[in-house]
């Protein structure tokens, strides 16, 4: 609440432009400083400026709120509390959709859809509320260059060709999505530092960054000594920001995180870096000692940013061409999972696939296994996102062996 601008704290603007001028913008800048500091940069009097601080100080302090009252809000105004997937299974464990006034992180290995999903719910946004959709604005923070208009206007096409029935109606819908490319954790943390004013001014219903884990895991080697804190302070930044934003706006955030490969000692292997072909050996690892390590892929950026996001949806490999969609971590739905193809509509739920021999049972979703290649199904939960090997073969012993000497640490706290 302390990232509010001081615009919104019903300052006058003249007083909002003076303090403007010595970098004072938001509720925070300006609780930061001193009494004598505040009466230099305002020529206000002691007692104007205790009356300035008390004003700033309420405008960006939290209001209380019942349960009744925010449940009552909820259900006046349904459309302020979900946006639909149209992925009518997954609305129905969530409760609606995709939560207003917090976090979901969409994370998966490469080529499972995370930004096929964010480009379809960018659509769906845009759509009027009859239709289930937000009737406003997005804002798409690309950080790896995935965007493509081309795919919008295919998916928005193909999922509502009644709707979007002429090229005027495309062209307007694409308008109202407005993409940033922002290759840096500076631009990153800029941008996001920018975005209150953005939403009221082009009446955002939906933020989508895309994705976190790009820029942290370029900048930040964490096996320098100090960039573990950097890094931590940088994500905790930005996500009581979006929170923040989510919260004030009653607008869902959607990030999207990248995928590690944890070992049972701590380390930690980017799975990027991981060769197909290595998939087999990684399920169960073996050491140069010929003792079995212990190894499972998981979502990057460490236990501490798995609290920061409310709702966590994990993509993964089941067999060509199907995939698996979790529901790893919501504060009202149960571990679950969903079978989805891709086509020129976007994502497509298979509701019809036989799920009666699968165990659902979740785990820690910081800990939660990812599937990160094509393989059989297995009916059991040991088998549910890794295949395993018991051969021990020279070429995994020198993987894992390059992996523990030569790759980081993720952080767990």
């Amino acid at each position: 609440m302390a990232s509010k601008k001081l615009r919104r704290a019903r300052l006058s603007q003249e007083l909002c432009e003076r303090l403007s001028r010595h970098q004072i913008i938001t509720c925070q800048d300006f609780l930061c400083l001193s009494l004598l500091e505040l009466m230099k940069v305002t020529g206000q009097s002691y007692y104007d400026v205790q009356k300035l601080l008390c004003k700033v100080s309420r405008a960006c302090a939290p209001k209380m709120q019942t349960a009744y009252e925010i449940k009552l809000k909820k259900s006046v105004n349904p459309s302020s509390a979900f946006l639909p997937t149209t992925l009518h299974s997954l609305d129905k464990v969530l409760h609606g959709g995709v939560p207003c006034g917090s976090l979901t992180e969409i994370t998966s290995p490469p080529g499972c859809g995370k930004t096929q999903f964010c480009i379809m719910v960018s659509v769906l946004a845009t759509l009027p509320v009859s239709m289930g959709g937000l009737d406003g604005a997005v804002i798409y923070i690309d950080t790896e260059s995935a965007f493509s208009a081309e795919r919008l206007i295919e998916i928005a096409g193909n999922r509502f060709p009644t709707y979007f029935d002429s090229d005027e109606k495309l062209f307007c819908m694409t308008r109202s999505i407005h993409l940033y490319r922002e290759l840096t954790c500076d631009s990153v943390l800029k941008r996001i530092m920018s975005l209150e004013e953005e939403i009221i001014s082009k009446k955002v219903k939906l933020v989508i960054i895309d994705s976190v884990a790009s820029v942290v895991r370029k900048e930040f080697d964490t096996q320098l000594q100090g960039n573990l804190a950097e890094r931590s302070n940088f994500l905790a930044r930005g996500a009581s920001v979006l929170k923040y934003l989510a919260e004030e706006f009653s607008i869902p955030v959607i990030l999207t995180n990248q995928i590690t490969t944890s070992l049972s000692n701590g380390l930690s292997i980017q799975a990027d870096l991981v060769s197909p072909a290595d998939d087999l050996s990684l399920s169960e690892g073996a050491s140069g000692s010929g003792r079995k390590e212990s190894v499972c892929v998981t979502a990057a950026l460490g236990n501490t940013w798995s609290h920061s996001v409310n709702t966590r949806l994990i993509l993964q490999y089941h067999d060509l061409p199907t995939r698996q969609l979790l529901v790893a971590k919501s504060p009202v739905a149960p571990f679950s999972i969903f079978f989805y193809t891709i086509d020129k509509s976007g994502l497509v739920l298979q509701d019809g696939k036989d799920q009666t021999n699968l165990t659902l049972e979740g785990t820690n979703p910081a800990l939660q296994t990812i599937r990160v290649r094509n393989t059989p199904w297995k009916d059991t939960s040991g088998d549910a996102v890794l295949p395993s090997t018991t051969g021990e073969t020279p070429s995994s012993t020198s993987h894992l062996q390059k992996g523990k000497q030569n790759l980081h640490q993720e952080m767990n706290e």
